[in-house]
């Protein structure tokens, strides 16, 4: 058991409130307990007192492309994302007016030296990092500005709802340097359906934001200067929703989504309700819908 600190000792820990501030710069009200060895240089985790949560991907003198160390730092913010408490939306965005030129190229080129079983082991963990980003709880947003290219576009699809500020760009451009967009394949295919994706995936044609809007890889475009009017359009329109309640809409889509109907799914669906009803928030909104007040999650 250590000792209890004397006074003296703490008064030598005396620092200015800027320098406590810069110690804890990563940390405030929503996102819990970031993980000691989280890179805030390549991803910034910003939050409000709202329940919103801004991740940047902070590499704009690379064009945001990912190399293995951005990947990690994007799969611990959105892992940290799971267990923070009243969140309601995430937005993902890349510095500098740049959403992500998909790859590194100095990783891409260590890679080819790599044997088989290192690039299943590397692939990996872009694979683990879309698939947290996609099970976040709360609503996640992609605001694409400039372009989101190759895994770029993979963190666009593995979003809930994706917008693109005119002019953006896309591509799939994997089949150009012999290879195959399959980390990100699950949830492109999701976002756009099979048919598209074949066609992107292979002709590995540059689209723009009015072709992605018409396959359904973004749900709008926005004019130039406008991404914090829509921000604040949307999470205006958030206060209002439970997060618990919010969660578990995500959790019921996930579930059920290519799932036969049948008796199974019928008791499941069942259930959902039912404990959704009796549970905390359940009973909060509705007494306070009868009530005719505001329930207690909503400012």
């Amino acid at each position: 058991m250590t000792d209890t600190p004397t006074e003296a000792e703490l008064n030598a820990l005396d620092i200015t409130d800027a320098e406590a501030a810069e110690i804890n710069r990563i940390a405030h009200p929503l996102v819990a307990d970031p993980a000691p060895d989280a890179n805030d240089d390549l991803v910034r985790i910003d939050s409000t007192v709202d329940g919103v949560v801004f991740v940047t991907i902070n590499r704009p003198q690379k064009k945001n492309a990912f190399d293995a160390a951005t990947i990690g730092a994007l799969h611990e913010a959105f892992e940290t994302l799971h267990g923070a408490d009243k969140v309601r939306a995430v937005f993902v965005r890349g510095a500098g007016g740049m959403f992500s030129a998909g790859a590194d190229l100095g990783w891409m080129r260590d890679a080819a030296d790599w044997s088989e079983a290192d690039n299943r082991d590397d692939a990996l963990g872009l694979a683990r990092m879309l698939k947290a980003l996609h099970d976040v709880p709360a609503l996640t947003v992609a605001l694409v500005e400039g372009a989101a290219m190759g895994g770029g576009v993979g963190i666009v699809a593995a979003c809930d709802m994706a917008v693109a500020v005119e002019g953006a760009r896309f591509a799939f451009s994997e089949v150009k340097l012999g290879l195959i967009p399959a980390t990100i394949a699950p949830y492109v295919i999701e976002a756009i359906g099979a048919r598209r994706a074949r066609q992107l995936f292979l002709t590995g044609n540059a689209f723009d934001a009015d072709y992605a809007a018409r396959i359904g890889l973004i749900d709008l475009i926005l004019p130039e200067g406008s991404v914090d009017d829509f921000i604040g359009m949307l999470t205006d329109s958030l206060v209002g929703n439970a997060p618990g309640a919010m969660g578990d809409a995500k959790r019921l889509v996930n579930d059920i989504a290519q799932h036969k109907i049948d008796s199974g799914l019928l008791d499941d669906t069942a259930r959902r309700i039912a404990r959704a009803r009796v549970s905390p928030e359940g009973q909060e909104g509705v007494r306070a819908f009868l009530d005719k007040r505001k329930p207690n999650w909503a400012g």
